[in-house]
């Protein structure tokens, strides 16, 4: 739901998580005291997920084919965004295999057994099968396999946080693919000429990603722009004035004009329902919609912030990567190359605008610039360098045969001197030489623009790009 609020966070759809936890029917007239222990491991897991935030279908616990086959179906219904399966102990490939070719949905399998270890001096049989949630897996995947059926797995016992860490990874990584599956892209404006690189064919978006990529006019932008009130105005003015440090170049009729087409765009993303912002216009002259297009920074950096990822010229996979970061909680500014530091060993990148400001290292500034580098128009723009500590950078890649592929490159923002010229600039350190990082990353397809994060990410990734179906390479100081 919208919020008229421009500093609150928009709540992204939470993550639908469908279990199914079972054993084998068989043990339960043998082994009297099993079902109940596996029933209150099952009842804690599933508790455990709630914890992470997470719509949990939990449909209970199964025992043959019959009650998996009517499982599958309840899970089919409920439209989840992974489904997991808890073998609690031995079951047959049958039991999970309706649940995993129906449902649609990617597939992690669960082997959590309820404490480190037995005790072989005290388990007899009925005991040890509570530990056996092992045996079934290979059983699972080579079913799966044949089946062409996709699956991941986490092995571990019910309250072993390094297996929790690993299935959190899995979870972040369906919340960004429903994120993308559900998601409807705002594409405004035109290409910006002669850049090849970032043109994207909407229709692979669809295809790969899944969601809707829906296509805006300037004009769709500037009608609302003209219906913005002048109190309206004075209190985005009086909100930025909160969150920003004002530079004395900053011209008030540039700051106003910036504040009023901020509440047009949050009214351009609340009408057509977008989750991301990609744009760009050039105009002609200092006309109406030069200016409009001119004025966009403030505004697409406030939704950026509130978790509407907003890419400028154009940049329609960028502002992709940027939703794809944001979700894994690491933010995602807009950057670009902007120089090679090989005194102190970095790269320099940022843009102007727009970025995120709930990565920002300090209280950001906002700059009046008389000319926009590259584009027409004038206005203020966004400064700052994002939080110092480890960072990943993240690009959406498109190879010749059409695919996309995750490009990232983990790094390390110190500090130092910064161009003061209204662009969100950072230091990275990749921990190799600056020059020959560029000419690696350079060369493994991404386009030039992407999005810059906070935290270590690219084991995230790597389930984001599983989930996807996508590639994922990484530029780091072996120089993959």
């Amino acid at each position: 739901m919208w919020s008229t609020d421009p500093l609150a966070r928009v709540e992204p759809r939470k993550t639908r998580i469908g279990l199914v936890a079972g054993g084998l029917g068989a043990y339960w007239p043998q082994f009297p005291d099993l079902l109940p222990q596996l029933q209150a491991s099952a009842r804690r897991v599933s508790e455990r997920f709630a914890d992470l935030d997470c719509e949990v279908i939990d449909v209970g616990f199964i025992s043959d084919a019959q009650e998996g086959a009517a499982a599958a179906e309840k899970l089919r219904l409920a439209d989840c965004d992974l489904i997991v399966g808890f073998l609690t102990t031995y079951m047959t490939a049958s039991m999970l295999f309706p649940v995993a070719q129906r449902s649609g949905a990617p597939v992690l399998l669960l082997n959590l057994q309820p404490t480190e270890s037995m005790d072989h001096a005290s388990f007899d049989t009925g005991a040890w099968l509570a530990y056996c949630g092992a045996c079934p897996l290979p059983e699972m995947a080579n079913a799966f396999e044949r089946c062409g059926i996709d699956f991941r797995s986490v092995s571990g016992y019910v309250e072993d946080e390094r297996a929790w860490d690993r299935i959190g990874r899995w979870i972040r990584a369906a919340g960004v693919r429903a994120a993308l599956r559900h998601g409807r892209h705002g594409l405004l404006g035109h290409l910006y000429p002669g850049m090849m690189d970032v043109i994207t064919d909407p229709t692979l978006v669809s295809a790969q990603l899944g969601g809707h990529v829906e296509i805006l006019e300037i004009d769709d932008l500037r009608v609302r722009v003209e219906q913005v009130t002048e109190a309206e105005t004075a209190a985005r003015m009086k909100v930025a004035r909160e969150i920003f440090t004002l530079d004395d170049s900053v011209i008030e009729d540039d700051f106003r004009w910036g504040a009023t087409v901020s509440v047009a765009l949050d009214r351009l993303v609340e009408d057509f329902q977008l989750d991301t912002l990609a744009y760009y216009h050039r105009g002609l002259a200092g006309e109406t919609h030069e200016r409009v297009a001119a004025g966009m920074i403030l505004g697409a950096s406030l939704l950026t912030a509130r978790g509407i990822p907003a890419a400028g010229e154009y940049e329609l996979r960028t502002s992709l990567a940027m939703l794809v970061m944001d979700r894994l909680g690491g933010g995602g500014s807009f950057t670009e190359l902007q120089a090679l530091n090989f005194r102190d060993n970095v790269v320099e990148m940022g843009h102007d605008g727009p970025a995120h400001l709930a990565i920002s290292s300090a209280k950001p500034l906002l700059r009046g610039l008389g000319v926009y580098h590259g584009k027409r128009g004038w206005g203020v723009s966004v400064e700052f360098d994002v939080k110092h500590g480890p960072v990943t950078i993240l690009g959406l890649g498109q190879l010749r045969d059409g695919t996309f592929r995750l490009i990232a490159s983990e790094g390390t923002v110190v500090p130092g001197p910064l161009l003061q010229i209204g662009n969100t600039t950072s230091r990275v350190d990749f921990g190799c030489d600056p020059g020959e990082w560029t000419d690696a990353w350079s060369a493994s397809g991404v386009a030039h623009h992407w999005a810059l994060g906070t935290g270590h990410q690219t084991k995230n990734l790597a389930a984001v790009a599983d989930l996807l179906h996508l590639d994922l390479k990484i530029v780091g100081p072996e120089l993959r």
